[in-house]
């Protein structure tokens, strides 16, 4: 988000700052989400530049193809990007729907439209280039753009939205940094675990072998082939 710090020299100049104002709502609720899911959008293109740069790696990008709209975003359960290739294509129809009429009643011109196109890709597909306008975005892979027919806005499901709308002041940078030290300590946690798992398998594995050369060492030992003569600890010969 922009704002006007004072300077020095008694001016004003703009520069960015971390905490900005982002609009939330809450889908309807589906199987794998029972509380429905965090969507949400920025009040305007600096916002939008913000959120791209900010964007958690199981967020997923809508925007009205070919015209200016605004850029919504659903947040899926973390985890959800592990989840195959095509993981950001496994949401509820339901949900999809309310995406695409929330970008498409936050578009001038896609609003009035019937017939649009939404585009949808994961947020860490999003890329920005030296020289693009604000809020303008390209794709690391067109390959994971995918599209969306929007027939007409359907104003039972916007004005849903609506009801959940929140304005909410939230500190983008830091939220996302929170998220990746929680990441890296579950990393730790998860590899310490499995070295703790690795060394105990090994210890087991030395200990069996160890007890298997044991026990062969000790049955060579007492072993009698047949036909031949035990010898007795005085010397004298066992006719067993």
């Amino acid at each position: 988000t922009r704002s006007l710090q004072h300077t020095e020299l008694g001016g004003w100049s703009r520069s960015y700052r971390r905490t900005g104002m982002v609009f939330h709502f809450t889908s309807s609720p589906c199987d794998a989400a029972p509380e429905g899911y965090l969507l949400y959008m920025g009040k305007d293109k600096y916002e939008n530049d913000d959120l791209i740069k900010f964007a958690w790696p199981e967020d997923v990008w809508y925007h009205v193809d070919k015209e200016s709209s605004a850029h919504v975003y659903i947040r899926l359960p973390r985890g959800s990007h592990l989840a195959g290739k095509e993981w950001y294509k496994n949401i509820d129809p339901k949900v999809v729907e309310e995406c695409c009429q929330l970008v498409k009643a936050n578009s001038i011109k896609g609003n009035k439209l019937d017939n649009i196109t939404v585009v949808f890709t994961p947020a860490s597909n999003l890329r920005k280039s030296q020289g693009m306008d604000t809020g303008q975005v390209g794709f690391h892979d067109q390959n994971m753009v995918f599209k969306e027919k929007v027939q007409t806005r359907k104003n039972e499901i916007v004005n849903r939205l609506e009801k959940t709308k929140k304005w909410v002041e939230v500190d983008l940078e830091a939220d996302l940094m929170k998220r990746q030290k929680e990441d890296k300590a579950e990393a730790a946690r998860i590899a310490e675990k499995a070295r703790i798992e690795r060394e105990e398998q090994e210890k087991k594995w030395k200990e069996e072998k160890e007890a298997r050369s044991y026990n062969r060492l000790y049955d060579e030992s007492n072993m009698t082939k047949a036909g031949e003569l035990e010898v007795d600890s005085d010397g004298e010969v066992d006719f067993m």
